[in-house]
């Protein structure tokens, strides 16, 4: 199963999570307010009751999402808004953080190629925006990509990028799901 595939799946799963209604905890109904643990312990559920992953997908410490002999994911979000409608105050910066041990995309690259196994290695990004959007998830991306590459000599695959929209949210109206095989690193 090719990562396109993967992450057309994951974007379609966001959208039934979203269309249930189900407000985490006592935010306004969506998908764009789970938290990263919660939202991937409903996409592995979605995914595992499709036939396609039939019971094979699993959600660990590390990786996030394991879809047994395929793919080890790990999952960042990107909300430069929150529920209130307010900017979040360093929305973006965990994210781009370059170092080993790092909760950011950089770090889980890292930790992605230090794991042991014979799944291939990816990490996703869920980003949420207005519609049009208010503040661009574009050049956050592009970061990731020039960091990983110019920085830490991460070698990325190409960006796997699919948007969904009309989600139910007020704030977290369209997602964006970005996704990039970790290959290995020069370092």
């Amino acid at each position: 199963m090719e990562l396109h595939q993967v992450v057309t799946d994951i974007a379609d799963a966001l959208v039934a999570i979203d269309a249930s209604g189900t407000p985490f905890k006592s935010f306004l109904p969506g998908v764009g307010p789970y938290g990263e643990p919660q939202l991937v312990r409903l996409v592995a559920k979605k995914l595992n009751d499709s036939q396609s992953y039939s019971g094979r997908v699993a959600t660990k410490r590390t990786p996030d999402l394991l879809i047994n002999g395929l793919w080890a994911l790990e999952f960042k979000i990107a909300r430069p808004f929150g529920d209130n409608g307010k900017e979040a105050e360093n929305w973006s910066v965990n994210l781009l953080h370059p170092y080993p041990g790092n909760v950011s995309v950089i770090g889980d690259c890292l930790k992605l190629l230090a794991l042991n196994g014979n799944e291939r290695k990816a990490v996703v990004v869920v980003g949420y925006e207005h519609i049009p959007p208010q503040i661009s998830l574009a050049p956050l991306l592009a970061a990731i990509e020039s960091i990983a590459r110019d920085v830490t000599k991460i070698h990325l695959g190409p960006r796997i990028q699919l948007m969904r929209d009309h989600l139910q949210h007020p704030v977290h109206e369209q997602l964006t799901v970005a996704a990039w095989e970790v290959l290995g690193c020069a370092v």
